[in-house]
């Protein structure tokens, strides 16, 4: 069987780029049990309720959702167990020191598989408040505006 190669979504928290401003990203692994790694690859998981915790100088990710495997026995995993992620001594020491410092928090922004590993992104994000929410859909807007009337004036049918 040939090695996998790439990079596949499984889940992405779309949620997460709508409540909280992006500051820095990582790339985590995880410790997974078998049966799912096996939930993983038919595409079930929820990262609707996740986040990330730095507990003791290691960072766990909590509230991630893999429901059991169907075919699975006994050995079947917990769906809402707290997952161990895997990191460089000196990104989590950067995490230590931003998380305690300014009040940021440790949000997974997906799930996919690199290599045939499981990897989540994590990203070290702030809260936004309601009207920065609003700020941010009315710019969204206004460059999807902007690019349409540059795309139509291209193609000589903006009249604007």
């Amino acid at each position: 069987m040939p090695k996998e190669t790439g990079r596949k979504v499984i889940v992405s928290n779309r949620r997460a780029r709508h409540d909280y401003s992006i500051l820095d990203t990582y790339e985590a692994g995880l410790v997974l049990v078998g049966t799912e790694v096996k939930s993983l690859r038919d595409g079930k998981a929820s990262l609707a309720d996740a986040f990330a915790t730095v507990d003791d100088g290691e960072v766990f990710l909590r509230g991630l959702h893999v429901p059991e495997y169907a075919q699975g026995t006994w050995t079947n995993h917990e769906p809402r167990r707290t997952r161990k992620l895997l990191l460089h001594r000196g990104e989590i020491e950067k995490l230590i020191g931003k998380t305690k410092e300014s009040g940021l928090s440790l949000v997974p922004l997906s799930l996919y598989f690199k290599d045939g590993k499981v990897k989540v992104e994590l990203a070290l994000a702030k809260g936004r408040k309601a009207y920065d929410k609003r700020q941010a859909l009315a710019k969204r807007d206004a460059q999807r505006e902007v690019a349409r009337a540059m795309g139509q004036a291209v193609k000589g049918k903006y009249r604007g």
